[in-house]
């Protein structure tokens, strides 16, 4: 071997120890995810077909049923002040991690639209909730919420969507669609940033001190990125949302609420929305951004139950 393929070979390997090392520097999930890690974890847990889902109950057992969806990464406490008031006001509140989230398992499957209908249809099923529901969702949750709808016209009462992120990504960027690359960049460069990143959900982030934190509890547990790097992969938020046809059509209530302040999925995508659903009960909320529920929590609390009131 010559002096210079020893000298190629040599930083090769270099590369290769630095990156390995980055890698494993760099990596949250430094944790397993199980019966013991979910001992003293809020909410309840129930094995499906997938994995173990980790869910909340809320409001008397006999209340009108409302399932609520989480958006692309954070927990089912993004939800939590409207499961309160919905429970206050005699609702049945159902939320949910979805698989890779929260406390519930990071099953290595596609995790597009046709597994995520899968966990819920499980999850109601298990929970011996049969007739028609009422759905809300937040961000991807309102494409997921929209997809139950459309798949199941059958089993939904109304819609809700808050600042649903229909067609919010057409493709996932090149590096993150390589096989091995993807997870690399995802681990190295997403990850470091992903927790603060939530912040840019708010109008006034200041005023939700703990919200990182508490996102980064999720973080700790193996296959947390593999997951989200999947759900941008998949068809999720590629989906346009004059593309549920069936659901445009049906005679499901449907109400409407974005944030002006919202640039995540910014307020002036509500117009592609309302052209798909044209019957939507539309309200847009000052004061707020990505996440009215929260930064404007009376307003759209109060819209929600005279919502779900009007149409019995």
């Amino acid at each position: 071997m010559s002096k210079r393929s020893i000298v190629l070979a040599t930083s090769l390997v270099a590369l290769v120890a630095i990156g390995a090392g980055f890698y494993v520097a760099r990596d949250p999930e430094t944790k397993t995810l199980d019966a013991s890690a979910r001992t003293g974890a809020p909410g309840k847990f129930v094995r499906l077909s997938d994995g173990v889902t980790g869910y909340d109950l809320a409001g008397p057992d006999t209340g009108r049923v409302i399932v609520l969806f989480s958006g692309a990464t954070v927990p089912y406490y993004i939800w939590d002040s409207t499961s309160y008031a919905l429970g206050a006001n005699g609702f049945r509140v159902i939320r949910y991690d979805y698989y890779g989230r929260g406390f519930s398992d990071r099953p290595k499957l596609r995790y597009d639209l046709a597994a995520y209908d899968r966990q819920l249809s499980e999850l109601l099923d298990t929970l011996g909730v049969r007739g028609p529901i009422d759905v809300a969702g937040v961000s991807m949750g309102g494409v997921i919420a929209a997809n139950f709808a459309d798949r199941h016209p059958d089993r939904v009462r109304s819609l809700v969507l808050v600042d649903p992120a229909f067609g919010n990504h057409t493709r996932a960027p090149f590096p993150l669609q390589i096989p091995g690359v993807g997870e690399y960049v995802m681990t190295t460069l997403g990850a470091p940033t992903m927790a603060k990143s939530q912040l840019d959900d708010f109008l006034h982030p200041e005023r939700y001190p703990d919200w990182v934190s508490r996102y980064e509890v999720q973080m700790q547990y193996k296959g947390f990125l593999r997951s989200i790097l999947d759900t941008r992969r998949g068809d999720v938020m590629k989906r346009p949302a004059d593309s549920f046809t069936a659901l445009a059509s049906s005679r499901i209530p449907i109400l409407l609420v974005w944030g002006k302040a919202d640039h995540t999925v910014p307020f002036g995508r509500s117009d592609t929305v309302r052209a798909a659903f044209p019957r939507a009960e539309f309200h847009a909320i000052d004061g707020a951004a990505h996440l009215p529920q929260i930064e404007q929590a009376s307003v759209f609390d109060s819209l929600l139950v005279s919502f779900l009131r009007a149409h019995k």
